[in-house]
């Protein structure tokens, strides 16, 4: 299972990005933009506007999981 919080924060780095960037973007308080690095799993409205606050499909990682276990 992917680290989804962990895929999140490197994708944040990656494009250069800050924690309070992200929070502007989904709507929520900074703070919980740090929670969400810490989870495993995450609420799909919550990944979805994740998804598209910094353009990459993130529900690709658990589709890929799937398929590799098939």
């Amino acid at each position: 299972m992917p680290h989804i919080g962990k895929l999140i924060k490197e994708e944040l780095d990656r494009q250069e990005r800050t924690p309070a960037w992200l929070a502007r973007k989904i709507n929520c308080e900074r703070p919980n933009v740090y929670y969400i690095f810490r989870q495993q799993s995450i609420n799909t409205d919550l990944l979805m506007q994740i998804s598209r606050a910094l353009n990459v499909d993130f529900f690709q990682y658990y589709s890929d999981e799937y398929t590799e276990e098939r």
